[in-house]
């Protein structure tokens, strides 16, 4: 749904200035630093069965439990400490995906040291070049496509969790490996 917000069109938002923060600032914004990747990915997961704007609320008690997304520090977490953070109301309260952090930053480090950094990884796939839709309505924007199918098979045959073809299109959106913003919105680019 394209909102008339702030004299501005945008995709999405809730009329919240955190929400429109994102959205103009972050969102469909090409992403090759790997703190960051792993960060988005790990709120994408959180995300599955949420709305985005619940994520974003919690997003810096994450960052504070979850070291700044310090991937070796979160693949190091403790059974004790994850069990700890269960407790936490700042936190989406899911054992799966709070235990899903410890098993994505572990894969992920994998990933780094197989391809150098995941950005290699990830930006292989769209040979670095971000892909640009040209979508007039949120009803034309898919929610997986190939790609995403294809990025999502390779993540859970490497033992990540929380990586479904949906979630995974939701987070090539939000690194910018795809620019969604439609074409009525402010921040679309030719």
């Amino acid at each position: 749904m394209n909102k008339l917000i702030d004299s501005k069109y945008r995709c999405f938002g809730s009329g919240k200035s955190f929400y429109e923060k994102y959205h103009d600032e972050q969102w469909g914004v090409p992403v090759h630093d790997d703190r960051e990747l792993f960060e988005m990915l790990i709120l994408e997961g959180a995300h599955a069965g949420l709305s985005w704007e619940i994520v974003l609320k919690k997003r810096e008690e994450y960052k504070k439990c979850f070291y700044n997304f310090d991937v070796k520090k979160v693949a190091a977490a403790t059974d004790e400490y994850l069990e700890e953070l269960l407790l936490n109301q700042g936190l989406i309260r899911n054992r799966l995906k709070i235990y899903s952090t410890r098993k994505n930053a572990i894969v992920f480090i994998n990933i780094q040291k197989e391809f150098g950094s995941f950005s290699n990884y990830l930006w292989s796939y769209v040979d670095n070049k971000q892909i640009k839709n040209n979508f007039e309505t949120w009803d034309n924007v898919p929610t997986s496509t190939p790609l995403s199918d294809k990025v999502s098979k390779d993540l859970k045959k490497r033992g990540m969790s929380f990586v479904g073809t949906t979630i995974i299109y939701s987070y090539l959106q939000a690194v910018g490996l795809i620019d969604d913003h439609l074409t009525t919105c402010h921040c679309y680019k030719k």
